[in-house]
């Protein structure tokens, strides 16, 4: 790729992962190597279980062993999680620095700021020493200001209707 630009996808409304995993089978599709470091994300997810080991130009490292929602972790539960997160952030440098990919998508990296597990100071850092060629995707709700600053593409999915709000749970296949 010869200019690689950073994108966000954010916003409250269904589809922020779903986009990114859209922009990995382009780019898969397209002999570009992919790497997606998720955070955040529940360990069983329909994305995941079809990414990996069938598409060879993507690769998949999750960073997230827990199963409940951060609200309701004891303290326990989120200092592991942290530690987790800090790994991810840790194979994310490497990823970078040792230019790894055409395309790293950051999921959910918006929580992981949001919730002070990694800063956006740090996050800026990584996108900014970045290989020239690389492009960056990264998602979540909540996007910071100084991201969306830095940003060449930011897309905001804006919920107008949920089933969540009707009291239907995440569905297998469909919302995870």
């Amino acid at each position: 790729m010869e200019k690689g630009l950073v994108q966000i996808y954010t916003g409250n409304g269904k589809g922020k992962t779903t986009a990114a995993v859209g922009l990995a089978l382009r780019a898969a599709g397209r002999n570009l190597k992919v790497i997606i470091v998720q955070f955040l994300k529940h360990p069983d997810t329909g994305e995941v279980m079809c990414l990996t080991d069938k598409i060879p130009e993507i690769e998949i490292h999750r960073f997230n062993s827990q199963t409940k929602f951060i609200r309701v972790m004891n303290d326990e539960e989120l200092d592991k999680l942290k530690k987790e997160t800090e790994s991810g952030l840790d194979l994310t440098r490497k990823i970078i620095t040792e230019n790894k990919c055409d395309v790293l998508i950051l999921d959910e990296c918006m929580g992981v700021v949001n919730n002070g597990f990694i800063s956006v100071k740090d996050f800026i850092e990584l996108i900014k020493s970045r290989p020239e060629t690389m492009e960056i995707v990264l998602t979540g709700r909540d996007a910071d200001p100084e991201l969306v600053e830095i940003a060449d593409l930011v897309t905001e999915m804006t919920k107008i209707k949920h089933p969540y709000d009707l009291g239907i749970a995440a569905r297998t296949g469909i919302e995870k």
